[in-house]
């Protein structure tokens, strides 16, 4: 009785075994659908943009049977886009590029997210790294860091800095800064990086820490002066640039951006696309193009994506507590 009931078992279980054990591969094997919309939470022309339509000509390549769609979904500092995909089906169907702001730090900074970044949203892969730079309007006459601090010491309150809006990376960079020189500066937030080295040039404010492709133009042509990078090592773009940390600043601010989908999506899908996605960001065509905005390709595992998410919260924590740091 006993082995007749263990071969009906055999008989009944071993195809749903076998049916089970090849669901998860053959996922993965299916991607990408027809149609996949990458979804970027800020505007056209921006950073994420730029990047999510270089993935997605790269994506086209690999598999001209699909159609990869960029889907711009600007609003309330990225958290209108990536909750978009947060609450997509998880089928590899919406992805989206997404920045710091919405996958770690604006829970720092926002009463209630409409998503738990945690929970809801799987990272992929991070895909470029974009350094940001500390720029003066030249009149301040000072050619260092060291000599920006002491300036900024003796003159408590006096000076302005510019950001792209409160809570954004340039802002937390510049309150980071001040922290860690001792130093009082006060805060003139605009919305964009093209506001805010206009006020640098135009002395409205005497210093800003923005994306590196959003000052070299004027430092090179004298309107603003480069005084460090915020990297942790020197940017192959700017190899004379020191870091802060060099200049006696341990502060790290460097952009990035990275690759999610919605957290439900499947082991098998995630570990598919960001394999895809490693290959595509280091091609040597779109390492050109990324160097023209001068971005550096990463390319990570999830793993990798998600300790980021979490050493970005760790990071900026204190600054945003000791700045107090809040939006409206």
């Amino acid at each position: 009785m006993t082995k007749a009931v263990s071969r009906l078992q055999i008989c009944v279980l071993l195809p749903l075994w076998l049916a089970v054990s090849a669901a998860a591969p053959s996922a993965a094997q299916e991607w990408p659908l027809k149609t996949v919309r990458i979804v970027v939470p800020f505007g056209a022309g921006s950073t994420p943009d730029i990047v999510a339509r270089l993935l997605a000509d790269g994506f086209q390549q690999k598999y001209p049977a699909s159609a990869f769609l960029v889907e711009n979904k600007p609003g309330a500092s990225g958290n209108l886009g990536t909750d978009m995909v947060a609450k997509a089906t998880p089928d590899g169907s919406v992805i989206g590029v997404s920045v710091g702001g919405p996958l770690a730090i604006n829970t720092l900074l926002f009463a209630k997210l409409p998503y738990d970044p945690r929970k809801d949203i799987a990272p992929i892969a991070q895909l470029v790294t974009q350094p940001s730079v500390l720029a003066i309007n030249p009149s301040l006459g000072v050619n260092s860091v060291a000599e920006l601090v002491a300036l900024l010491a003796k003159n408590p309150g006096k000076y302005n800095f510019a950001s792209i809006g409160n809570g954004s990376l340039s802002h937390l960079a510049m309150e980071a800064i001040a922290i860690k020189a001792g130093v009082q500066l006060v805060h003139v937030p605009y919305t964009s990086s093209p506001q805010a080295i206009t006020a640098v040039i135009r002395n409205d404010a005497q210093m800003t820490c923005l994306p590196a492709i959003a000052v070299t133009p004027q430092a090179a042509s004298g309107a603003v002066k480069i005084l460090a990078v915020s990297t942790s090592a020197r940017s192959p773009y700017l190899p004379d640039v020191p870091t802060l940390k060099e200049s006696g600043i341990d502060v790290e601010a460097d952009a990035w951006n990275g690759l999610i989908a919605p957290g439900a999506t499947s082991d098998a899908v995630i570990e598919k696309i960001s394999a895809d996605v490693t290959e595509i960001i280091n091609r040597p065509a779109i390492r050109d193009r990324l160097a023209t905005q001068l971005m550096e390709p990463a390319g990570s595992s999830p793993q990798q994506l998600r300790a980021r998410m979490d050493g970005e919260i760790a990071r900026w924590a204190p600054v945003i507590k000791a700045a107090n740091v809040k939006l409206n």
